[in-house]
């Protein structure tokens, strides 16, 4: 990776991914000098870090040069929003936030003080699915037809060692339910195939889980019509629910059809005229993996002022089409997507 001398680095929130940054910035940049954002100070330290803050004077008076937002995303505005105005390059955990509402203000800021904004959907990074975004653009089963997507596991063996209820994902104060926990979905379908211009959408909580969210999520989403006037449609599955753990994604094209494996790291192409599945590629999935070469990104977006592989209007687009579902389930009809008018090329 190339060098930049970071000294400072804020880590804002301690939860399982704030501390996973914190194991990241600390192999990355072992002389920095490290510390933790949060609301009250606990007694006890944290191994790797320098310290807490405890109030933005404090933070201001630090002065860091980068930021991971890792708190719940109904706090990343807030504090992503200050940080901004004070020149901090910012690597915010996704979701964005949990609504639109101020996500422009960020990224407007953001442009204006030349900070870099990238929105922490690890999964792009994930060497499989990487491979199976590369062969798809390659055509390798033709023209995309059709497109399947699904992602589901049983919401209390997501974290083992703690109550499932307290967690961000249960609780909609803090961001939870399926559209919002599990839409790194909606950011691959959006980086593969493009821009989604409406959805259709039905959101429910059919389990007898103690959340007060949805626990089940099924999209259909109709993508930016092609050239030739031909839209893709996708087929979107999200659940707290069930046991048999799955994420997948299967393209069927005119000459053959190729099936992603997050699980197990693996792309397989059923082809024309063939009589079973190819193993095309297999890497075994590791999530540390996947976030350090978030990270590396960031880093260099930093250092050649650039954008990264997921900006702040990535983030805003998701939230968009989350938006659009909720209307969806409500009324019961298909959704235009309102989409705000910025753009890659203008913003980091």
């Amino acid at each position: 990776m190339n060098t930049i001398t970071l000294s400072r680095i804020l880590i804002v929130g301690k939860g399982s991914m704030g501390l996973q940054h914190l194991q990241i910035s600390r192999q990355l940049y072992p002389g920095a000098e490290i510390k933790i954002l949060v609301h009250q100070k606990p007694q006890e330290e944290v191994k790797l870090s320098d310290g807490y803050l405890e109030t933005i004077g404090e933070v201001n008076k630090f002065a860091p040069e980068i930021a991971i937002i890792a708190n719940p995303a109904t706090l990343h505005l807030e504090i992503a929003q200050k940080l901004a105005e004070a020149g901090v390059h910012l690597l915010i955990e996704k979701p964005i936030s949990t609504s639109t509402v101020g996500v422009v203000e960020l990224i407007k800021t953001c442009k204006e003080n030349k900070v870099v904004l990238m929105t922490g959907y690890n999964l792009r990074f994930s060497p499989s699915l990487t491979h199976f975004h590369k062969l798809i653009k390659k055509r390798i089963v033709g023209k995309t037809l059709s497109v399947s997507c699904e992602v589901g596991q049983y919401l209390p063996d997501w974290r083992p060692n703690k109550d499932y209820r307290m967690t961000v994902s249960a609780n909609h104060r803090l961001g939870g339910g399926v559209l919002l926990e599990l839409s790194h979905e909606i950011d691959y379908l959006r980086w593969i195939f493009g821009d989604i211009n409406w959805v259709r959408a039905t959101l429910s909580k059919q389990s007898s889980l103690e959340i007060d969210v949805e626990d089940s999520a099924h999209l259909i989403l109709g993508f930016e019509p092609s050239s030739d006037g031909n839209q893709l449609i996708a087929n979107l599955n999200l659940d707290f629910i069930r046991h048999d753990r799955t994420r997948s994604c299967t393209v069927i094209g005119d000459k053959g059809t190729l099936r992603w494996n997050g699980l197990i790291g693996t792309v397989d192409a059923y082809m024309q005229n063939s009589e079973k599945w190819e193993v095309l590629y297999s890497s075994k999935p590791d999530t540390e993996e996947t976030l350090l070469l978030e990270w590396e990104n960031f880093h260099r977006s930093i250092k050649q002022k650039r954008h990264p592989l997921v900006t702040g209007t990535d983030g805003l687009r998701v939230l968009e089409i989350i938006e659009a579902s909720h209307k969806s389930a409500a009324t019961g009809a298909q959704v235009e997507v309102i989409k705000s008018p910025l753009s890659l090329e203008k913003t980091l």
